[in-house]
């Protein structure tokens, strides 16, 4: 039986994580909203190239339960974020979020901007800049879904569902949209979902108050760190041209639409995902070798600025 390694977050709380594949680390925060990490899993063979240092957010997965439900709040998570950076160790981490720990990751990266070298936002939520996902964005997503097999079944299901009207024989109606490919692996990967979520963890998490979008859009426009985002094709949370709207708001962006995938692109076409995320890597390493060679010239001397860890819009 292996050992899950733990830290303590500021208010006490146990919290867990787990170490995948070799290399230099990426920290990654699941999705859900609240849900363990467990369903992550190699993310598509990316730990061929990053050790995955994944953690099960506060009341899921092996970390324990807060003594106070309200801090499951998205912005309240923040600091254990931060203490996760502080027991890894590096001073700037490389940080991967899928979908609703997308707004995690964006309000650790406007409280910490100097932390965080690059993020990855993976069909990722961005409440925390101001842009949600709207009822008729699900609508458009779903309309390019007609030809599959199981459309007429799962339809009405999926529209209540952004109704705020669905059953749960509604949510399991509905779950192939969620995916590229309606296949055995995909059933697979959704029958984990239930157990692996904390339900009031998640009714908590974006509550009133979590988000301060304009704080929050003024200091991404003038971070200097390297995002990525990918998107799916199929997916409707977000749509590709709304995933393009978020990646405007920072000043260095790039945008990935995988071709085929829904919210999931790492198991609906593991390699294209591992190889546009490994790739944005890559560049950032070669980048920041770059800079450091100038650095280490003596005739391309340039005053350093500040690299403290400024708490800004908070």
């Amino acid at each position: 039986m292996s050992i899950v390694p733990v830290f303590t977050a500021p208010d006490g709380t146990r919290l867990a994580h787990h170490t995948r594949g070799e290399g230099e680390p990426l920290l990654c925060l699941p999705g859900g909203p609240m849900r363990a990490s467990a369903y992550l899993g190699d993310l598509g063979g990316l730990t061929r190239h990053r050790r995955l240092c994944v953690l099960d957010l506060r009341g899921t997965g092996d970390s324990a339960l807060p003594a106070d439900p309200a801090t499951y709040r998205c912005d309240r998570q923040v600091d254990d974020v931060e203490a996760f950076r502080a027991h890894l160790g590096p001073d700037r981490v490389d940080l991967l979020a899928h979908s609703a720990g997308g707004d995690l990751a964006l309000l650790y990266a406007v409280r910490h901007p100097r932390r965080v070298r690059t993020l990855t936002l993976v069909t990722g939520r961005a409440r925390a800049l101001g842009v949600d996902f709207t009822a008729e964005h699900r609508a458009e997503g779903a309309a390019r879904r007609t030809a599959e097999p199981w459309f007429e079944s799962a339809h009405e299901a999926y529209g209540r569902i952004w109704a705020g009207t669905a059953t749960d024989a509604d949510l399991d109606a509905a779950t192939p949209f969620f995916y590229g490919r309606w296949d055995a692996t995909a059933r697979a990967h959704a029958a984990t979902e239930v157990e692996q979520t904390n339900e009031e963890a998640a009714d908590r998490y974006a509550a009133p108050g979590a988000f301060r979008p304009a704080a929050a859009r003024a200091v991404a426009a003038g971070w200097d760190a390297r995002v990525l985002l990918v998107a799916g094709e199929l997916d409707s949370g977000p749509l590709p041209r709304v995933a393009a709207a978020v990646a405007d708001l920072f000043p260095s962006a790039e945008l990935a639409v995988l071709p085929g995938c829904g919210h999931f692109p790492w198991l609906d076409a593991p390699e294209a995902f591992r190889e546009t995320v490994a790739g944005f890597l890559d560049r950032a390493d070669r980048e920041d070798d770059r800079k450091d060679d100038r650095r280490d010239d003596p005739e391309d001397v340039r005053p350093s600025g500040r690299d403290d860890d400024r708490r800004v819009g908070r």
